[in-house]
């Protein structure tokens, strides 16, 4: 969407129900994705959410203040038409998932892991159905083949909406397990953030801030939190 800043032409925007959903008009004239796709979202508060972007747009459409709207284009444009391929992607997190590999030196590491990683497992066994096995160390070792498979069932099953929002909750976390904990509001997002974040955070501790390191962090997550209140906003 870098070259998409058309002139504002507008007055004010409205929320219109459609028949599939909901879309935004611009005194009267639908949006259209970049694909020039009709922006139609799944829920009246998305709708509200995207619109109120609009309104808050001066003499140039800058989309790098509407998250809400590039969510939904990314949802229409790209992942609808290649939901298998983003769900595989996804799912495949599950065989290499970031909570199961556990530091083995020093103790104080592996001991905030286990205290910090260890519920978050249980509750993916309990809610999820996929119990999936900690091994120490970083060498890959495969997970059961039952539950990478329940865990890819439920990827697959999400519509192209939450899986857009899903995408960035895993792949900014680095974790499957906390994607869906995130979704599924285990714990709020800002504690998930925290515990994606363990080994970074427990580095920092050690020798220091990185200021750069630091803005990088701060910028996933306001992204990861966009994608949970996208992913809110699609239900």
């Amino acid at each position: 969407m870098s070259d998409w800043k058309p002139k504002r032409f507008w007055t004010e925007s409205a929320v219109v129900a459609v028949d599939d959903g909901y879309t935004v008009e611009l005194d009267g004239r639908r949006v259209k994705t970049p694909a020039k796709a009709a922006l139609v979202v799944p829920t009246r508060a998305m709708a509200e959410a995207v619109g109120r972007e609009w309104d808050a747009q001066e003499k140039e459409v800058d989309p790098a203040t509407m998250p809400f709207t590039r969510s939904a284009n990314a949802a229409i444009d790209k992942v609808r038409h290649q939901h298998a391929e983003v769900a595989d992607m996804l799912a495949d997190y599950g065989d290499s998932e970031l909570l199961c590999y556990r530091a083995t030196y020093p103790q104080e590491l592996a001991a905030r892991q286990s205290e910090q990683w260890d519920p978050a497992l249980d509750w993916a066994a309990e809610t999820l159905g996929a119990r999936l096995q900690v091994v120490a160390g970083v060498v890959h070792q495969p997970q059961p083949v039952d539950a990478v498979n329940r865990l890819r069932d439920m990827v697959h099953a999400l519509d192209p909406f939450r899986l857009a929002a899903f995408h960035d909750l895993v792949s900014l976390s680095g974790s499957l397990i906390l994607g869906f904990a995130a979704a599924r509001n285990w714990r709020t997002a800002e504690e998930i953030w925290s515990i994606s974040q363990l080994d970074e955070i427990w580095q920092a501790e050690q020798w220091g801030d990185d200021e750069d390191a630091a803005q990088v962090a701060a910028t996933k997550k306001a992204a990861f939190l966009h994608a949970k209140n996208f992913y809110d906003l699609s239900v």
